[in-house]
């Protein structure tokens, strides 16, 4: 099963193995052009929101924050909604993954005081299974050993992605920033990286343990899940989406308010607002924020927008 809390892992993969803008930036990926069927890879997860007569539209763009070459190009749909957009709105501030910063605050955060240790807070049989997870990537366990559950979670996670060649540099997020930013095109964030990191630094210790637990059973899967999601995604199939990110989510009711539900409400008010006010804007937001009862789709058409699948809308 692909883990609601590899969701959850997910958005913070990007700051664990951060790009270093002042090395040079690898050959762009293009997506697909617009109205070449050719072209065309999947249906694409890009919805449009606007109210019928009235200025003002938002191309809902699901992402998946890594990705891999194999991946691209893009639908044409993503396409579209950088044409036809006068800015980007990211869930993070542009250039917030650039440096070393977002990565030194996250291992601040996920560190243990020096008279502590994972060893000494998780289960013996937990802390065997990430000494032999270390051995097959010929890795140290001392190395991890101070590091909370979640922080292990998040390297164990990052470093299996990383072995099936997905990389944060490579993410629908980032490919459309580094684009924005060498056109001067404007982009803003929804939320700050110190917002995004408290998240986990405030999971209690039992969620941590369950998340660390849980990361070790499904490594085994990760490439099975990690292709089902992305054939999903490519052809925005939300049920599909929506089964195999949130079939566990009824047993993690406060991990779904904490990383979905709240922020989606705190978001739907930002970019109601920017529909009221007649903009045009692509809102590059994970997947995991649209496919569901309370994703950003759902909350729209609540408000009275009609939101469509770009391939019904007449742009």
């Amino acid at each position: 099963m692909f883990s609601v809390f590899r969701l959850y892992l997910l958005l913070a993969l990007a700051g664990l193995t951060c790009c270093d803008r002042s090395k040079p930036e690898p050959e762009p990926v293009i997506s697909a052009e617009i109205g070449n069927p050719d072209s065309l890879e999947g249906a694409g997860s890009v919805w449009v929101a606007d109210r019928e007569g009235k200025p003002g539209r938002l191309f809902l763009c699901g992402t998946i924050h890594i990705l891999r070459e194999v991946d691209y190009p893009l639908s044409t749909g993503y396409e579209a909604a950088y044409h036809y957009s006068d800015k980007l709105i990211l869930e993070l501030p542009p250039g917030s993954g650039s440096g070393p910063t977002m990565a030194s605050r996250m291992r601040e955060l996920g560190q243990y005081s020096a008279d502590s240790s994972l060893e000494a807070n998780v289960k013996p049989e937990t802390w065997a299974a990430v000494k032999k997870w270390a051995e097959s990537r010929k890795l140290e366990a001392s190395s991890l050993n101070r590091f909370r559950p979640w922080f292990v979670s998040l390297i164990i996670t990052s470093t299996e992605y990383a072995a099936l060649g997905a990389r944060p540099d490579m993410g629908v997020d980032h490919h459309f920033e580094t684009r924005a930013e060498h056109e001067g095109k404007p982009a803003e964030g929804l939320e700050s990286v110190e917002f995004q990191l408290q998240l986990f630094s405030s999971l209690t210790s039992e969620q941590q343990k369950d998340m660390l637990e849980q990361t070790l059973t499904e490594i085994s899967i990760i490439s099975q899940e990690y292709d089902k999601m992305i054939a999903a995604w490519k052809n925005g199939q939300m049920d599909d989406l929506h089964d195999l990110l949130y079939r566990e989510a009824e047993r993690f009711p406060e991990l779904l308010d904490l990383f979905l539900k709240n922020r989606n409400l705190t978001w739907i008010e930002r970019l109601d607002d920017m529909l009221k006010q007649g903009e045009n804007a692509m809102v590059l937001v994970g997947t995991g924020h649209l496919a569901s009862d309370h994703g950003l789709i759902q909350l729209l058409k609540d408000r009275g927008y009609r939101v469509r699948h770009h391939r019904e809308v007449d742009l």
